[in-house]
């Protein structure tokens, strides 16, 4: 099959090609541009189409695309994602249909990459897989019993919500949730507030320096401060461990999974993270439900978006 996948973002937009046996995938081409926000979504789609038609070798037997939410997958609908100011009520499927006139499936991003990483990635073989994105935010696509699971509205899956501690880090805008713990900005929310703490006795840690801010620090410089044997960031690490084994003895408990696929500041950083997150798992999740999952970095890597996209198509 050749299929075409759009990943569309807040930033920049790719469109690929790929080969799919039933078996395995070999993307082929691809082209990316920058969002560009001065024009309409349909003209910005248009655009796509362009690039699109520009790299295919022949007409696609599918499309998929992937997008942020919120979104309506099953009437192909992007509606109002925060990242694409003025996307609203977009029949995006609807115009790839009357371009190409083949099946078209729109999915937001987080489920899109469960579906990769499924398919072609840390979780083949499984039937029942949870994936988490763990990057600027924390969300979550939900393979359960061999499928794609959505939810009623398309808000399965958001993991980054649920509130872990009555205080903390900000996420999903609840103070102390999931992703407030367990994300980039988390990260840097804890190690800004580990630095002041420090900073009132005349200290710094290696990732802030006097004169910093918040927006000075991402999850990055702590965990090179980390490996670098900084004890602050090796603490703040230590936190965000703990939280999200906490986080996952819920969803381990709950959905009983096979494996749970976490990307981005976990796949980089799970040296710094796993010791923490195990032993809370251990002490909090059902011991039966807990042995038979395993926590495993995504293994898509930089390219998760592309694959993402392409998964979508074999929907």
């Amino acid at each position: 099959m050749l299929l075409l996948g759009f990943d569309i973002g807040g930033t920049k937009c790719a469109v690929i090609t790929a080969h799919w046996d039933g078996q395995t995938i070999n993307l082929l081409n691809k082209d990316k541009c920058a969002t560009d926000h001065t024009v309409s979504p349909q003209q910005m789609i248009e655009k796509l189409i362009v690039m699109a038609d520009g790299i295919l070798e022949d007409k696609p037997e599918a499309i998929g695309i992937s997008c942020g939410g919120p979104l309506d997958s099953q009437k192909g609908i992007i509606m109002s994602p925060p990242n694409l100011p003025g996307w609203d009520d977009v029949h995006i499927v609807e115009q790839l249909k009357a371009h190409y006139g083949v099946p078209v499936h729109l999915q937001n991003d987080a489920n899109a990459c469960a579906v990769a990483e499924w398919k072609f990635g840390a979780g083949q073989g499984t039937k029942n897989m949870v994936f988490m994105t763990f990057g600027t935010g924390l969300g979550a696509g939900l393979i359960l019993d061999g499928k794609l699971y959505s939810g009623t509205n398309d808000n399965a899956g958001e993991l980054g919500h649920i509130r872990l501690d009555r205080f903390g880090p900000v996420g999903f805008g609840k103070a102390g949730s999931f992703e407030g713990f367990c994300s980039g900005g988390g990260l840097a929310q804890l190690g800004y507030l580990k630095a002041l703490e420090l900073a009132q006795m005349g200290k710094y840690p290696l990732y802030f320096q006097k004169g910093m801010t918040q927006q000075d620090i991402t999850a990055k410089s702590i965990a090179d401060a980390a490996h670098a044997g900084d004890e602050t960031a090796r603490e703040v690490f230590r936190i965000c461990g703990e939280y999200l084994g906490k986080g996952l003895s819920i969803v381990i408990d709950l959905l009983n999974p096979e494996a749970v696929v976490i990307g981005s500041v976990f796949a980089r950083s799970r040296d710094l993270l796993w010791d923490a997150a195990a032993a809370e798992i251990e002490k909090e999740a059902l011991s039966a439900a807990a042995a038979c999952c395993k926590v495993l970095p995504a293994a898509l890597g930089e390219q998760i978006g592309d694959y993402a996209a392409i998964a979508t198509a074999l929907l």
